[in-house]
């Protein structure tokens, strides 16, 4: 054991100084790969591979040294086509072994670290049983459903010491490191407002269809896990979960997470001291989706406002960009988004600042799972780009825009106590009712 870690710690160096392979037939992959003893290897497992699991797994079996062992999803179909996918990618699929069951995947003994890529209403259940089974884990984002499960997932790492990074890998990508380092330079001045917008064209609900019985493959009660149980329907499944309150919370917390995230991190700020927002289906009355197609919310801070602004299929958002972020300085807006970031001066600043575009240039998924490979390796917990902890921060400030818009109220946040100044808003919406016999485990502190 002493040598293993001793390798994997020397190993975490080497990927740490920029050693990525960017491909699965890349030759120096294969020739370090080569070299990595069979025992130093990282073995992970993956649950809930249609979407962007996948592209997790795809991401972190270009690392060096690990190798994929397991999958599971309660989808026959997915798995046919998973399959198929590993042979294109010259991954021996003969020696992946295929779950229906999470749990039975946590029981298999020589997987190291879980992917978890489930809908979002599975993804504190999921996190705190492959703590407690030993794995260090990879958790899309939100992390949790709610803020009471963020809450207990962050309980649940500490409780048992393990890597868990969550899934906003934009953490890794430079060019955001480096807008928010030009933020807090100072140059833009004093920054009064934060916009963080959303406007996606391609991002529209589904039609409204009859109910139907699950495709044949499909364990749809196994799909429904926590959440309350409904007839089956086409249109609440797969991509399109994310836009009903049982399993996600729409774009605030599909991309909000992300946006909102950088936001905060520009501010060097917390927890907002008060929350409010405003919108509705008004785009797209008639077509099939609880979550709103138009929304805008305000977060208080001391000192600023951020603006959370959100449409679906509109493509035409501020500064010309379907998503971003804007520090409105009195010198200069930074404007940042996935494409890159560049600084537009304010005509009447005493101190004019501007920059010219610069564009990303490097794949933020890749660099985030070499990122969490590392830390398993090295077990410094500090070194995450983005700890279980970062996560649930921003997921809790998200919902917490969604919960202001679903009660229609201005709502106060007393950081003492986590929780809401309002007890009927906390009861009624801090935590996820589990149904159908799961319960989310009581974790203790250490």
């Amino acid at each position: 054991m002493t040598n293993r870690r001793k390798f994997l710690q020397n190993a975490a160096l080497l990927t740490g100084g920029g050693f990525l392979a960017s491909a699965a037939n890349n030759k120096a992959f294969a020739i370090f790969k080569n070299r990595v003893m069979p025992g130093d290897q990282i073995n992970v497992g993956a649950i809930g591979i249609n979407g962007m699991g996948w592209a997790d797994v795809s991401a972190v079996l270009k690392v060096p040294g690990v190798n994929l062992v397991a999958v599971c999803d309660v989808d026959k179909n997915v798995i046919g086509k998973r399959i198929a996918d590993l042979g294109k990618m010259n991954v021996d699929a003969s020696k992946v072994k295929i779950y229906s069951d999470y749990r039975s995947l946590l029981d298999q003994k020589d997987i190291d670290a879980v992917i978890i890529g489930t809908p979002d209403h599975w993804h504190a259940l999921m996190m705190t049983h492959a703590c407690e089974a030993g794995k260090d884990v990879y958790v899309e984002k939100p992390v949790g459903n709610s803020i009471g499960e963020c809450q207990a997932m962050v309980t649940a790492q500490q409780r048992y010491n393990k890597v868990v990074q969550a899934g906003q890998w934009q953490r890794s990508q430079q060019h955001f490191k480096d807008a928010v380092d030009f933020v807090h330079s100072g140059q833009l001045g004093n920054i009064r407002t934060v916009k963080v917008w959303c406007y996606l064209d391609w991002a529209k609900p589904a039609s409204v269809i009859a109910d139907s019985a699950p495709p044949a493959g499909v364990d749809y009660a196994s799909w429904l896990g926590p959440a309350p149980t409904r007839a089956f329907n086409a249109n609440r499944f797969h991509f399109n979960f994310r836009w009903f309150w049982d399993y996600a919370g729409g774009l605030m917390t599909d991309w909000g997470v992300h946006l909102l995230d950088y936001g905060l991190l520009g501010m060097k700020a917390s927890i907002p001291t008060s929350v409010s927002a405003l919108g509705g289906r008004y785009a797209y009355p008639e077509l099939f989706q609880e979550t709103p197609d138009t929304l805008t919310t305000m977060y208080e801070f001391d000192g600023f406002n951020m603006i959370w602004d959100s449409a679906m299929g509109i493509n035409n958002g501020p500064y010309n960009r379907e998503h971003g972020i804007a520090y409105i300085g009195n010198n200069g807006t930074l404007v940042l988004s996935r494409e890159g970031w560049e600084v537009v001066e304010e005509r009447q600043g005493k101190n004019k600042v501007s920059k010219p575009f610069v564009k990303s240039s490097d794949n933020g998924l890749e660099k985030h799972m070499v990122n969490f490979v590392n830390v398993i390796k090295s077990r410094k917990m500090e070194d995450l780009n983005c700890s279980i902890q970062a996560g649930a921060h921003i997921a809790t400030v998200a919902q917490m825009g969604n919960i202001a818009y679903r009660s229609g109220q201005k709502l106060q946040w007393d950081d003492s106590k986590n929780a809401f100044t309002d007890k009927d808003i906390n009861r009624q919406y801090l935590m996820k009712e589990y149904h159908n016999g799961f319960r989310l485990p009581k974790v203790s502190k250490m």
